[in-house]
């Protein structure tokens, strides 16, 4: 189908684009890779009155350190964090997660900022943003907050972004030197939505689990940090009693729909088995 008559605005600066947001209201959204609005514009279930694009805007573009911090900004697109040096050294995980996303053409115009400020719960961003405990910068007419990824996401389609606001930056702490990663991800075909997945992180100390972070995606109506399973494995040597016990404690915060993917009941017990694959993985990679 054909989207509804819109008004174009590319504005160069972030200034300018919040300006518009304030000034257009409830009839304007931003536009990232787009990947998530245009076809909803395309089946008439979004009818935006304005579209305001952000690609010409610089200064949402990049990676840099802040410290022990890894800042991307929000429009850096998901094949700029595959080919990126630094995300290979300090953040593997991310261009594994990245890799995993769509195809080579969705990832050359996806955005990270669209992908987690959208608030899909079909994103794979925003559970391995939980697990990484990164932090997000908004900004609007008042000025720059941070807010934590686990304080964002309210429900499905809705987070904690107010009128006028933009995600303009993810800050992400660097991981323990060391440290172990997986994303497991189970999809019906390449370019798909994941049935279930997680993100684990974590850190070995005499081959016990010292630290870990476990993030779930799509497996409810926003991304889950799967906190009780993470403390379960700690001061384990991941023997299989305590794998499953992870996995038992991960199901029990799962809440999927039944969809086109499958029953509730068969997603939640694939959802287990991403968690185990993922630890298992993490595990095998932490020096």
């Amino acid at each position: 189908m054909i989207p509804g008559a819109f008004d174009f605005h590319r504005p160069e600066s972030v200034a300018d684009a919040i300006r518009l947001l304030s000034e257009l209201g409830d009839e304007a959204r931003p536009l990232a890779g787009g990947h998530s609005l245009i076809p909803m514009m395309k089946l008439r279930l979004a009818a935006p009155e304005h579209l305001i694009d952000l690609h010409g805007i610089a200064a949402l573009r990049g990676i840099r350190r802040e410290g022990d911090l890894v800042v991307i900004g929000a429009m850096t697109t998901q094949h700029d964090l595959v080919v990126s040096p630094e995300i290979s050294s300090l953040l593997p995980i991310l261009k594994e997660t990245a890799l995993l996303i769509a195809d080579p053409q969705v990832r050359y115009r996806g955005t990270i900022g669209g992908n987690v400020a959208n608030g899909d719960p079909g994103n794979d961003m925003p559970a391995l943003m939980l697990t990484l405990d990164a932090r997000y910068r908004l900004d609007g007419p008042s000025g720059r907050r941070e807010i934590a990824a686990a304080d964002f996401y309210q429900g499905a389609y809705f987070t904690a972004l107010e009128p006028g606001e933009l995600l303009t930056e993810i800050v992400i702490p660097q991981p323990a030197e060391g440290h172990g990663y997986a994303y497991e991800k189970l999809k019906r075909k390449i370019g798909d939505y994941a049935t279930a997945a997680a993100a684990v992180v974590l850190t070995l100390s005499g081959g016990k689990v010292a630290s870990c972070r476990i993030g779930l995606t799509n497996l409810s109506e926003t991304a889950l940090l799967a906190e009780d399973a993470a403390a379960a494995v700690v001061g384990t040597s991941l023997d299989e009693a305590s794998l499953q016990k992870a996995a038992q404690l991960a199901q029990a915060i799962m809440q999927p729909a039944a969809d086109g993917r499958g029953p509730a009941e068969y997603r939640r017990h694939v959802g287990g088995i991403m968690v185990v694959r993922a630890l298992k993985r993490a595990a095998a990679r932490a020096a």
